[in-house]
């Protein structure tokens, strides 16, 4: 090459770390969006998690909270954002029953979104008042089932776990309870305290402490295995393998992000969940961290495909929507 081609090309060379620099990833601060208020599990969760992300992307993870309407607000904030890996979507279980409690979304669950991985997975609890007649889950179950509509079972709003879960219950059971709808779990848990309210199906998260104190009554948590600090059955001990279900929370990137951006948000996402502080507070909160296995973006895919399809037959069984 003689010293003019030399010349000519040497703004080039000099131009191709800083062509790379703008194409590295982040490029700027990540944004998660919340479906739900500040204070409660998901955003509690997500702003533990996006701590860590932000150690190892090296950028700040920040969150804000979009509510309304079921988290499809702003699930369809994300679907629409441009698909750089800067906006994702924090969302629970209800995630996937919106491909069935609304009839009319602006964008598909499973298409619109690339799943990262899933971060947590939390036991519900099946609780009632005090002074509920039954001594174990079969009696529970029983009484459910003599009662029928005579009982109330409290709820926080359509396609909330808590919502999810008691339709779970009434599918279990063959029949139907007089729906009670709560601004969140702190009221509800207030009136089941006082014997007004006769059945809840909640995150232990939220059960936990009324439980240790027997403010409320305890018959078994929705997972395989048991809950560390719970003298409670799991369902599937107590003869009711169909009441088996978990509040996860799963990232979610726009359709169309790169996989190489995809690929890095879930190594950010592993990494965090890795943290002696993370998986302490998420001890606190009754919540168990995603193990790797199932933080990454090919599981959570499959998964997600599994839940929309799992909570198809129980919702149209059920016959409530939300549109």
């Amino acid at each position: 090459m003689n010293r003019r081609t030399l010349l000519a090309a040497l703004p080039f060379v000099l131009a191709a770390p800083s062509v790379r620099a703008q194409g590295a990833f982040p490029s700027r601060a990540v944004t998660i969006i919340v479906p739900f208020a500040a204070g409660g599990p998901t955003d509690v969760i997500s702003r533990l998690v996006a701590e860590g992300m932000a150690r190892d992307l090296g950028h700040p993870v920040v969150v804000e909270n979009v509510t309304g309407a079921g988290g499809t607000i702003a699930a369809a904030r994300v679907a629409q954002a441009r698909p750089d890996g800067h906006t994702l979507l924090s969302h629970h279980v209800g995630h996937a029953s919106t491909a069935t409690l609304y009839r009319r979304l602006p964008y598909s669950v499973t298409d619109s979104f690339a799943p990262l991985g899933l971060v947590s997975d939390a036991a519900m609890t099946l609780v009632a008042r005090p002074d509920f007649p039954a001594s174990d889950v079969a009696g529970f179950m029983a009484e459910i089932r003599r009662q029928g509509d005579k009982l109330n079972l409290a709820h926080s709003g359509l396609g909330g776990a808590n919502h999810l879960c008691g339709m779970l219950l009434q599918h279990a059971a063959g029949t139907a309870m007089t729906g009670v709808v709560f601004r969140g779990s702190a009221p509800a848990i207030t009136e089941l305290m006082a014997g007004r309210i006769d059945v809840f199906c909640d995150q232990a998260t939220n059960t936990a402490p009324f439980l240790r104190d027997a403010r409320i009554k305890g018959y078994a948590v929705t997972l395989p295995e048991r809950v560390p600090g719970l003298d409670l059955p799991t369902t599937t001990e107590a003869g009711q393998p169909s009441l088996v279900m978990s509040t996860w929370h799963g990232l979610y990137a726009p359709r169309g992000t790169p996989v190489e951006v995809q690929e890095r948000l879930a190594a950010a996402i592993r990494a965090a969940l890795r943290e002696d502080r993370l998986r302490q507070r998420f001890a606190e909160l009754v919540t168990a961290p995603a193990t790797e296995d199932r933080a990454t973006p090919a599981f959570h895919t499959r998964f997600l495909a599994e839940e929309v399809a799992r909570w198809r037959p129980i919702i149209e069984a059920a016959g409530q929507y939300a549109d």
